[in-house]
């Protein structure tokens, strides 16, 4: 794997159209959707900016995971880049080790290429550059357009101004280069506390940008990194790291989110001031900004997301009720359905909301075409067979999809007693329930029509056994056969799996929870989590992590990928298999 820079690298649906510039699928999916961020890069291609090269990078912080708005964010990135023959870096913006982790590092790694994305022979750390970075902020020093700042950080941003105000200059900034130098070295060398110094940039402190009225570029960290050590007490900052980053790595687009449009000024300067003084090559990478993700029914921040797992809230970064790559992946979501969900809602300017809705539906279009089917019943009531001959069982078979007759069918055994969903008995039926009623037929799934002959009830009320007969001249597919309107699924005592099923739901009950001043937590769902144990049929005995299945009539499921064992079969609802979700 690399790890020095290459001089050369070789809330709506979109309707996806040619793309000019990009190189068309070759399996005949549909070509990419075109966008103002493709529209850019042809225009660069077609004028020999970059001489044709397209090189874009994901550079995320490793000091969390990854949730579904840095989905997106990889989707765009590696996306173009794939689309127009180029590379994208995964490079790391390790600059702050007081907060990074190598499991965040790791995590992040694993969730890039679970998204189908490759990024080996690409991979990079902003740590590879501290001393290229730091000699070009001797280089601004010298040139006099960085200084140390002593101030406290309260009076430094008391004395930065305002959108209204201009800033008011440091009493350090006219420090000589030769004080200024001193006291950076005297700063890389630990000789200060963390918070004493910063360095800072000279630029205006009227600038109606506040991003350009003296940003800091350096500070103080005593914290020894997981890549360089204790060599370093000083550590740069992302707007100064990030430029020069892609710079030296010849990124020709870099491209990130709108909340990023404002630092681009920053961005700019840097990297002219370096370019012009023969430090970093020219043309510079453009840094192009397109509108963040915002899902409902959730929260994003990397703040309230470390808060749910601290507090326990959530069962760590992994839970399912997350919207972290491992939270969906461990739910059930497929890689396939992410990047669609990606594709639909699109890059461009405008901030908007996408509703929780439109990710499942992603979801479940790609599993409709691609999940095993098999039979579950979430919410058991024992029947009775009770002229089925007793210890005798007959094998039904199904297959594992309906639209694909080339996949190996399902066999499971249907017996004496067997086990329905409660919901599909009514002992006082109401108007158009096609289902099991007090003397009504209704049909097994491939198997036999049964009718209800009594019941018997607990010593609460509640139906704990249905006696029935069936009738053995109505075997599923038997030509002549009579029908009957209702059919439900079923799963038989004999050679039935129990299981434990996670019914998942959202984390929250309102569309915005960040919405207004209250504390978030406060609109938690309390039904985001519902275990039951389950009768599945046997075929999920040999059910694989990370493969999905369709539970007839009851959603997508897939095995718990932490908890789910041979000898104790755990399952996760991923989506219902209809849209029309309501809070409770």
């Amino acid at each position: 794997m690399s790890t020095a820079p290459p001089a050369e690298a070789t809330h709506k649906t979109v309707q996806a159209k040619p793309v000019s510039g990009a190189k068309q699928p070759a399996n005949g999916a549909a070509a990419p959707a075109s966008n103002f961020i493709r529209q850019i890069i042809d225009a660069d291609n077609a004028s020999a900016k970059h001489g044709g090269k397209v090189i874009t990078r994901f550079p995320p912080e490793p000091n969390g995971y990854l949730h579904i708005g840095h989905a997106k964010s990889i989707c765009v990135n590696f996306g173009i880049a794939r689309d127009y023959g180029g590379v994208c870096h995964l490079r790391f913006d390790d600059t702050n080790p007081a907060k990074e982790d190598v499991e965040y590092e790791e995590s992040i790694k694993e969730m890039v290429e679970w998204l189908g994305f490759s990024y080996r022979d690409h991979l990079f750390y902003a740590s590879n550059y501290f001393d290229q970075l730091y000699l070009f902020a001797e280089h601004f020093i010298e040139r006099g357009l960085a200084y140390v700042d002593s101030q406290s950080a309260e009076l430094m941003r008391a004395n930065r101004g305002t959108f209204e105000k201009p800033g008011i200059d440091s009493p350090f900034r006219s420090r000589t280069v030769v004080e200024n130098l001193a006291l950076f070295r005297e700063m890389r060398d630990g000789k200060h506390a963390d918070g004493a110094h910063v360095l800072r940039l000279k630029i205006d402190m009227a600038s109606p940008n506040i991003n350009l009225r003296d940003p800091a570029i350096y500070r103080i960290r005593h914290v020894a990194h997981h890549r360089t050590g204790s060599k370093w007490c000083v550590y740069p900052l992302y707007d100064y790291t990030h430029s020069i980053s892609d710079a030296i790595e010849r990124i020709t687009h870099s491209i990130c989110t709108l909340e990023f449009e404002a630092h681009r000024p920053l961005y700019d300067w840097v990297l002219a001031k370096l370019v012009e003084a023969g430090k970093l090559p020219a043309p510079s990478p453009q840094q192009i900004e397109f509108a963040r993700l915002n899902l409902s029914y959730t929260v994003l921040s990397k703040r309230k997301l470390l808060e749910l797992v601290d507090t326990g809230i959530v069962n760590g970064w992994d839970d399912p009720r997350m919207m972290t790559l491992a939270g969906l992946r461990r739910r059930g979501f497929s890689p396939a359905s992410i990047r669609l969900f990606a594709e639909r809602t699109g890059a461009s300017k405008a901030h908007q909301w996408v509703d929780m809705a439109d990710l499942e539906r992603a979801l479940r279009e790609d599993l409709d075409t691609t999940a095993t089917r098999a039979m579950a019943v979430l919410d058991p009531v024992k029947v009775v067979i009770e002229n089925w001959p007793a210890d005798t069982t007959e094998l039904c078979s199904a297959p594992a999809h309906p639209h694909d007759e080339s996949r190996p069918r399902r066999e499971f055994k249907l017996g004496r007693e067997l086990y329905i969903e409660r919901e599909d008995f009514m002992e006082v039926p109401s108007k158009g329930f096609f289902r099991l009623v007090p003397g009504g037929e209704v049909r097994l799934r491939y198997g036999y029509i049964i009718k209800c002959e009594r019941i018997e009830k607990d010593a609460d009320g509640n139906i704990a056994t249905i006696f029935a007969s069936y009738d053995p001249a109505t075997k599923s597919g038997t030509p002549g056969g009579r029908n009957v309107k209702g059919a439900i699924h079923w799963v038989a005592a004999v050679d039935g799996l129990r299981a434990e099923v996670r019914l998942y739901d959202r984390l929250f009950s309102i569309e915005n929870p960040d919405a207004g001043e209250g504390d978030y937590k406060t609109h938690l769902n309390p039904n985001s989590l519902r275990v039951v144990q389950a009768w599945l049929e046997p075929s999920l005995v040999a059910a694989q992590i990370d493969q999905s299945y369709q539970f007839e009539r009851m959603g997508y499921f897939t095995p718990d990928r932490v908890d789910s064992t041979p000898s104790k079969l755990v399952f996760n609802r991923a989506a219902t298999l209809k849209d029309g979700w309501k809070p409770g």
